[in-house]
């Protein structure tokens, strides 16, 4: 690990040495300056982390030293020491730009603990920068692979949702298709990319803290809530919430979010004070949010409010011209992490992905390719290095073929789709939910393809 760099001036050489050999023992690589200008020479050729500022120096002094260290180099802690506890200089101090402000004469092990957190702050500071830098990249839209026709239908969804100001979003699909990775790319290329993007699991959070979470609470608003916390909603003012499996969020709550999404003010647990922020809510479901509504475990006005601009997902096995792209990507993605070197895939192993019917979606494919690399090292992945269990199921969806016969001249697929649609509707005189099962359809997928045969 690289040592931090300190500088020290002052012009007592006592101090200066005293200084210095505290704090090597400490472990940091420390440089001594008696003077303002030895400490700007210093600063070009040491580039140190931190530098422990004397207010007092001969010829320029600190205060003009540190105007001209931010100039030079603004993420250089500086921490001024006098032996003049005046507090005018103190903060001015702050104003140029000084971290913190001792006094003289000063205890070591203090000064160690203030020199201590500073380098930490520092190191955060840093981390989020680059964090923030690299968050746009990694989830932009170039990161969703895919080269369907479905796909490209989604990520123009995207591009024309992040660059405008729809405030609600509602992404379906299966499990493992994506739909966390839809809502960050509509953030990331958004406006509000360097804002946060906050997401919770509506499942996983029980019903008695899922509106704390979300909400957040005042002191005293139940036993434990020994003081205020801002929710999810509040913390991320400016940028998204992420609400996935939405479909399973309590009656209770549902009632509060949909005030949150008429009008972007909720309250509280405990709190008499309305809160407005300016947040874009993405929510995401692998649930038939319809059916949920007919069971009554799913508000009405609150789907209609979700529904504002809807993404639907399809599964991986019905955007088989994606498989082998994701196949590719995955192998060079994890080839890079694991330092290994897979150069392609078997034939038979290729032709095997292809036909499965992936029920866990982009995320099983994912894990199955990480598996193979992780686990086999030749040049190329065959089909035995897949997982037994998965081979063993074998490829396609196993059902019978079907009593048709391809007429000679050929037929267009989506001509067999939209008469598929249109018969499935009339034998059950236009329910949506029984058309979807007689085609074995979610709702979601059968209301894409309505959409798309202009049946709605």
């Amino acid at each position: 690990m690289q040592k931090h760099k300190i500088l020290v001036v002052d012009d007592e050489h006592l101090i200066r040495w005293s200084l210095e050999q505290n704090l090597k023992k400490q472990g940091y690589e420390v440089t001594t300056a008696g003077s303002g200008e030895d400490a700007l020479r210093l600063l070009q050729d040491e580039a140190p982390d931190l530098m422990l500022l004397d207010v007092q120096l001969p010829g320029m002094n600190g205060m003009e030293v540190l105007e001209k260290v931010k100039d030079l180099d603004e993420e250089v802690i500086v921490i001024m020491v006098t032996a003049l506890g005046v507090l005018e200089t103190a903060v001015k101090a702050m104003r140029l730009g000084a971290y913190d402000y001792i006094n003289k004469p000063f205890n070591l092990d203090e000064l160690a603990i203030v020199i201590k957190k500073a380098l930490e702050t520092q190191e955060l500071k840093r981390e989020v920068a680059q964090l923030r830098s690299t968050q746009p990249k990694k989830f932009s839209i170039d990161g969703i692979i895919g080269e369907s026709d479905d796909l490209k239908h989604v990520l123009n969804m995207i591009r024309k949702i992040a660059q405008s100001d729809a405030g609600t979003v509602l992404v379906s699909g299966e499990s493992g298709t994506g739909k966390e990775l839809v809502a960050k790319a509509i953030h990331y290329e958004s406006a509000r990319a360097d804002k946060p993007f906050m997401a919770i699991n509506c499942a996983a959070v029980p019903e008695t803290l899922l509106e704390s979470e979300l909400m957040g609470h005042e002191k005293g608003a139940f036993t434990d809530a020994k003081n205020q916390k801002k929710g999810l909603f509040e913390m991320a003012h400016g940028g998204t919430v992420f609400l996935d499996e939405i479909g399973d969020m309590p009656m209770g709550i549902q009632a509060k979010l949909l005030r949150v999404l008429e009008d972007r003010t909720f309250r509280r647990v405990g709190g008499t004070k309305d809160i407005h922020v300016d947040v874009r809510i993405v929510s995401a479901t692998n649930k038939d949010l319809l059916a949920a509504i007919e069971e009554k475990i799913f508000r009405n006005d609150l789907y209609y409010r979700l529904q504002v601009i809807p993404i639907f997902l399809p599964p991986l096995r019905e955007r088989r011209k994606d498989i082998l792209v994701l196949v590719r990507h995955f192998i060079e993605s994890f080839n890079r992490e694991f330092g290994k070197s897979v150069k392609g895939i078997s034939k038979e192993a290729e032709n095997f992905l292809y036909e499965y019917d992936w029920p866990g979606n982009v995320r099983e494919l994912r894990n199955v390719i990480e598996r193979a690399i992780i686990l086999e090292n030749e040049e190329i992945m065959q089909l035995g290095h897949l997982p037994r269990e998965l081979v063993s199921r074998g490829g396609g969806s196993g059902s019978s073929p079907l009593d048709f016969v391809l007429p000679p001249e050929g037929i267009d697929i989506e001509d067999v789709e939209r008469e598929l649609i249109r018969q499935s509707l009339d034998m059950v005189e236009g329910n949506q939910s029984k058309a979807a099962k007689k085609l074995n359809l979610g709702i979601d997928a059968f209301r894409y393809r309505m959409k798309k045969f202009k049946f709605l």
